[in-house]
């Protein structure tokens, strides 16, 4: 057969590829062969942009495929599993190193050599996502997919349903582990969200593993991908070009047991925000377990960002701006709430209000007045670790011990009230009240009303420091 010819006959963009192919199963060189008129124009475009020489920029049969593609794992699975395995591959994909879709499909072809193998690769390129490609699925794939979405809309515990979701993603890869591991690049950190494993596994949990330095190899990951939607590794040839990218991964991944893996990034809105696998999976659901998650993906990585863009704002909507501790608003939901429970605790309530802020602003400036806010906030953290704290407004913090010794809560704050006296360093008006006996609006009026008799008492001492 003319594969020239052949290649001629189709009107997209489509080349012939050839595989090589081992006596033990596995694969080695990958080339591409020939293509059609828009496929060369495609190659040789490639090569002016990448090649160093400018006599390498013609097309030139038969030359590895990493000459006019990226170097890429699942390319190379795709072509394997077409060639010589006999499938037909299709997929939808946005590779990030490109700003467009691909759409992509491989027929396998007949060869009339026993170690080399023959498909074509037909590519098109879409400027914005298609939802008709995204949704071409099989539907057994279709009913996955499906599942995941409506646990997520019907929610009520995101972390209950992102817990039930990976149970049903290890269910379906049939592997010893599943995770969504969530990193924050900015601030080098990652944490484990959730994570399945199989029964008898000798996998360990990967909060085993994620500590501090952790993110050293979370850091590596989307060098290793390469600008890949994700990584597939099933075969030693995929293991030794793990190994050839990123070896301290690879020896992590091996002393644990992992046998193959299949590892997309989560990304919304063009950031990152973590990454899913499955380790020791069925092999033989490769292809169905990729594109399942390939879709999966999209919607898990769109309701993580929701949920943080919700915490976030829920975490600024609670929180002083000036000194990073709990608004008066968390402090009046934290109070309604305690009120509303009827589960019995021992609450002791700390009023304490900032000594001499207005002369600070008045002869210092306000932003030596910010600074003491903040200093002063340090300072109830230091004297109540395991207690909440909220600035109430102006130079006013409330403190809430739960279940906090009355007797403990009373040192502290015979502290604070021990700084009043030195006037050149923070003080405080404290009042205090841990009466078992009343409820709690009574304990905040109480301890409300004793902050202020220690307020007038620490201004009769010190009527230079007393508010205009």
């Amino acid at each position: 057969m003319n594969l020239q010819e052949f290649a001629d006959f189709f009107i997209p963009m489509t080349c012939i590829v050839s595989v090589e192919k081992f006596s033990d199963g596995s694969y080695g060189n990958i080339r591409i062969v020939t293509g059609n008129q828009a496929y060369l124009h495609s190659a040789e475009a490639f090569r002016k942009v990448n090649a160093e020489d400018m006599y390498e920029e013609k097309f030139i049969p038969d030359m590895p495929y990493e000459y006019y593609i990226p170097k890429d794992l699942n390319f190379e699975n795709f072509c394997y599993r077409c060639s010589i395995l006999g499938e037909v591959m299709h997929s939808y994909v946005q590779p990030e190193n490109f700003p467009f879709w691909i759409k992509l499909t491989m027929l396998p072809l007949k060869s009339d050599k026993e170690n080399i193998g023959y498909c074509t690769y037909t590519q098109e390129f879409t400027k914005e996502a298609d939802t008709d490609e995204m949704v071409n699925i099989s539907p057994e794939i279709s009913n996955e997919v499906l599942r995941t979405c409506i646990k997520l809309k019907g929610a009520k515990s995101f972390q209950d349903t992102m817990n039930e979701i990976i149970h049903d993603i290890r269910d379906m890869c049939e592997a010893d582990h599943c995770c969504i591991l969530l990193s924050d690049f900015n601030q080098r950190k990652c944490s484990v969200l959730c994570e399945a494993l199989g029964k008898d596994t000798p996998l360990k949990s990967m909060k085993v593993y994620v500590n501090d330095d952790f993110f050293d190899i979370v850091a590596t990951w989307p060098d290793t991908l390469a600008g890949s939607t994700c990584l597939i590794v099933n075969n030693p040839h995929d293991w030794t070009i793990l190994k050839e990218r990123n070896p301290i991964w690879y020896d992590s991944m091996y002393y644990a047991g992992a046998k193959n893996l299949i590892f997309f990034p989560l990304k919304a809105r063009g950031e990152t925000l973590g990454y899913i696998w499955a380790i020791n999976y069925n092999p033989n659901y490769a292809m169905r377990i990729m594109q399942t998650l390939e879709l999966t993906t999209f919607f898990l990585a769109s309701e993580i960002s929701s949920y943080q863009l919700f915490e976030q704002m829920e975490h600024l909507s609670m929180t002083d701006m000036l000194t990073g501790i709990y608004n008066r608003n968390a402090m009046n939901h934290r109070i309604e709430e305690l009120i509303s429970n009827d589960t019995a605790q021992n609450i002791g309530i700390v009023f304490a209000d900032l000594n001499g802020l207005k002369h600070i602003n008045d002869n210092e400036g306000h932003f030596a007045g910010d600074l003491l806010l903040k200093n002063a906030a340090l300072t109830l953290q230091k004297y109540f670790p395991e207690c909440e704290i909220y600035r109430a407004g102006g130079d006013e913090f409330m403190i809430i011990g739960l279940n906090v010794p009355e007797k403990k809560l009373l040192r502290r704050v015979q502290i604070l009230q021990n700084l009043a006296d030195k006037t050149n360093h923070i003080s405080f008006a404290v009042g205090f009240c841990a009466d078992t006996a009343c409820n709690l609006r009574n304990s905040i009026q109480i301890a409300d009303e004793r902050m202020y008799l220690d307020k007038e008492n620490f201004y009769q001492k010190h009527p230079e420091k007393k508010r205009n």
